[in-house]
């Protein structure tokens, strides 16, 4: 047989599952979920028997595998499984509107939907409206009946072999794609490739967090995000060490009593739900038991630095501050052990190289704002059929993120928001980040969003959207009481010359907050939450 040009076989899956086996850590728990505890033995067999299940119904490689789970094993079966047999997983949002599962299903043209069965309830009635689906796969938790003309998971791979043989993909072959958040017109399919969480493992997860097998992860992020498929998902496995699955929701109390019960070693939260849990223990007046963390990270937003020092007060566990984005997988800059700057990104995750340029491309010196470009060998393949935005944001080996940084001179990264969002008052950059940190710093505050609203005279300043803490009132003394605060700590041409105080701020599922929303409710007076 002539096997030139099919390249070195490779497939990611080796690396959670064989490898773990060899290492003698087949009777260690892999994964805690609920009561239940699933070695990394039991782990390779529901995968291989969720792998030829694919096959069985006509799956073939490159084929793709549209999933919509809670974070349950399942999830991780089907993830993996349709890799193993070298097809493209899709994990999607669990929390999206019918509407939106249909152009997930049509967009990626995916062959197969495995679906929990509290949300196919809710989208059965479309089905003649996807287009490309062939088979719907449910995940039986909470329903009475089974749905007509779909397959029962659980019951269909117990009857499989649990023997596998991988398929000869290599480690340039698509392995999954993740959808972007959409905040800017429809979700775009990210594609990455087989090679690309080795490489996410080997950079953040072995360097920054020091992973080892005795970690245990719990992510607050769902595991179709990217930040929480690599912290519930790849760097536990990747290691042998353990992930914590939690299928409701991530309220802060559901964190404590989960951190708590299943004891975990690495945290990975964001930044609102950080300040919810600080708020949670203030208004509670309880104690929570979080001795068994070394490490938590965060990311999706700046964390303020008054959080870090909240929780450091509290918990004595210091939480690293990092960005990434769904386009380069996990987290490309980052604060690290012992070497945490509060209120920076951090530096530069090894692995990775980042530049601040302008709009020529041309590198800044120090405490210039600019556009953030990075490289690194975890950046996405491309979006799925959308050539134009592929030459906007894909520019030879360097990812255009979006986002507006400054480096200063000791080579910190400073985040100064998206480049949408950031503020021109009288002719001078503003970061919205730095109020926002600002406003935090203040008492009364608990959320804060900051966006520019235009005067009579056509001149930008900034406006504040502030929650405040259940204790404080709104009135305008609290109001000029806000804006003397802010004057007091930066340079006065910041400080928010409009404050509006509102009960909830509007948020992506990431707890990103939506700064475009913001700006709506400027142009129309109403808020779309």
């Amino acid at each position: 047989m002539d096997l030139r040009g099919v390249g070195i076989p490779y497939n990611l899956t080796q690396q959670f599952i064989e490898e773990n086996i060899f290492r003698g850590f087949g009777d260690k728990t892999a994964i805690y979920y609920q009561d239940e505890e699933i070695t990394y033995h039991m782990l390779k067999d529901k995968v291989h028997q969720t792998a030829n299940m694919l096959q069985e119904i006509g799956v073939k490689m490159e084929e793709r595998v549209l999933i919509s789970c809670h974070d349950t094993p399942e999830f991780i079966y089907s993830f993996l499984g349709a890799v193993k047999m070298g097809a493209v997983s899709i994990p999607v949002n669990t929390k999206m509107q019918p509407s939106d599962y249909e152009y997930y299903l049509n967009d990626s043209r995916a062959k197969v939907f495995i679906v929990h069965d509290d949300i196919w309830e809710k989208i059965a009635h479309l089905r003649s409206r996807f287009i490309f689906l062939e088979h719907v796969v449910i995940i039986y938790e909470n329903a009475t009946e089974e749905f007509k003309n779909t397959i029962n998971f659980k019951r269909s791979i117990i009857t499989q072999s649990v023997e596998f043989t991988s398929p000869y993909t290599t480690e340039d072959d698509a392995a999954f794609w993740l959808y972007s958040s959409g905040s800017t017109g429809n979700p775009k399919g990210v594609i990455h490739l087989q090679h690309d969480i080795e490489f996410a493992v080997r950079t953040y997860s072995k360097t920054v967090l020091q992973t080892t097998s005795e970690d245990r992860f719990l992510s607050a992020s769902k595991l179709y995000f990217a930040y929480g498929l690599g912290g519930g998902l790849y760097f536990p496995l990747a290691e042998g060490g353990s992930t914590v699955l939690i299928k409701e929701p991530s309220s802060a109390e559901a964190m404590f009593k989960a951190i708590e019960k299943y004891r975990p070693t690495i945290f990975l939260g964001v930044p609102t739900l950080y300040g919810a849990m600080l708020e949670h223990v203030q208004k509670s007046g309880k104690q929570y038991d979080l001795s068994s963390l070394r490490l938590c990270t965060s990311a999706g937003e700046a964390l303020p630095s008054s959080f870090i020092k909240k929780w450091k007060e509290l918990f004595q566990v210091d939480i690293l501050d990092g960005i990434g984005s769904t386009e380069a997988l996990h987290i490309f800059i980052s604060n690290r052990i012992g070497d945490i700057k509060e209120g920076s990104t951090g530096k530069i995750v090894q692995g990775y190289e980042a530049k601040v340029v302008n709009e020529q491309g041309i590198p800044l010196p120090p405490n210039e704002i600019g556009d953030l470009i990075i490289c690194g060998d975890s950046i996405a393949h491309g979006y799925w059929n959308l050539h134009e935005q592929n030459k906007q944001k894909f520019i030879g080996r360097w990812l255009h993120t979006g986002d507006k940084y400054y480096i200063d001179e000791e080579g910190y990264f400073w985040y100064c928001g998206r480049t949408d969002d950031m503020l021109k008052v009288g002719g001078i950059w503003v970061s919205p980040v730095e109020i926002e940190n600002c406003l935090l710093e203040h008492e009364a505050v608990l959320e804060a969003a900051v966006v520019g609203e235009k005067t009579e005279n056509n001149l930008v300043v900034p406006k504040a959207y502030i929650v405040l803490k259940e204790q404080w009132k709104a009135s305008k003394k609290l109001e000029t009481s806000i804006q003397e605060f802010v004057k007091q700590q930066l340079a006065r041409y910041k400080y928010p010359r409009i404050i509006q105080f509102i009960d909830e701020l509007p948020k992506t599922t990431t707890g990103k907050i939506q700064r475009y929303k913001l700006r709506e409710l400027i142009q129309d007076g109403t808020i779309k939450l």
